[in-house]
């Protein structure tokens, strides 16, 4: 398998997160300093101006410094949180064809693109490491209002990972054009944390853990499209020859998508000049 990764955006980003949560640290503890300080000092007290500033400080850095570190945690979940999704989804690739191509982080919403003989797979990922209940199109996080409100803070919320995958989808369809032909871009959301628990029923999409121990898992999945698609292959040979030459034809054939379509749709979503 081919993997072609941002690694110029990686670093970047993870750069932008330690920055944001220095700087956070800096704006919160230097604002805290610097307010007290002041109203400590009696030459402050005694001076409306001083004084008025010094009470002011607070409401002007607190919000500042709220804002940041709501981005550092955000940043640092995406982009410096372990298991990174990247080679999670590497590991959940095992045993995949050697014609496969996964790209990573350039084709955004689509952070993660899979070419390979099943089809093609526009991946959404979620870190998160909690307890998810998903039937149909729904999806139930555990808690109430509580747990909502630390949710901001630590910026884990699932959201509405469906909508992400169909989006992101959608967009590699589109940059596809022409050399999709009649393949259609399928999208599926992983968790790449082993320690996420989920009870998936009748899911809209596709919803895999990337550890193979973990059920449903992306292995698991891709084995089992392969597998559906032979038999398909073989009921329609079947139906157009004797049993006889369809079995030796089902033998012999490739199933899901071709070396061609492979090399073509591989082509279209080249990154090249992309990265920068």
């Amino acid at each position: 398998m081919r993997i072609e990764t941002n690694e110029r955006l990686i670093k970047r980003n993870r750069r932008t997160a330690h920055f944001l949560f220095f700087f956070s640290m800096a704006v919160l503890v230097g604002g805290f300093i610097v307010a007290n300080t002041q109203l400590s000092d009696p030459n402050v007290i005694s001076s409306d101006t001083s004084l008025i500033l010094a009470l002011l400080l607070p409401w002007v850095i607190l919000p500042i410094g709220f804002v940041s570190t709501i981005f550092s945690v955000r940043m640092t979940n995406l982009w410096i949180r372990q298991p990174r999704p990247e080679a999670a989804i590497q590991e959940g690739l095992k045993g995949v064809s050697k014609r496969s191509v996964l790209y990573n982080y350039y084709h955004f919403p689509a952070r993660h693109v899979l070419v390979c003989p099943q089809g093609v797979f526009a991946i959404i990922t979620r870190f998160q490491d909690k307890r998810y209940t998903v039937e149909g199109e729904k999806w139930r996080e555990p808690g109430g209002l509580f747990n909502m409100i630390f949710r901001v803070f630590r910026q884990d919320s699932v959201r509405n990972p469906f909508a992400d995958a169909q989006n992101a989808a959608a967009h590699v369809q589109g940059l596809l054009g022409e050399a999709a032909g009649d393949v259609m871009v399928q999208p599926m959301v992983i968790f790449v944390d082993p320690r996420a628990q989920l009870e998936v029923s009748d899911p809209l999409l596709p919803v895999l853990y990337t550890d193979s121990k973990q059920k449903p898992n992306l292995t698991d999945y891709l084995r089992d499209v392969a597998q559906s698609q032979k038999k398909a292959q073989f009921e329609q040979k079947q139906q157009k020859s004797s049993k006889k030459s369809a079995a030796k034809a089902s033998d012999e054939a490739e199933y899901g998508l071709t070396n061609e379509q492979i090399a073509l749709i591989a082509e279209a979503l080249d990154p090249e000049g992309i990265a920068g």
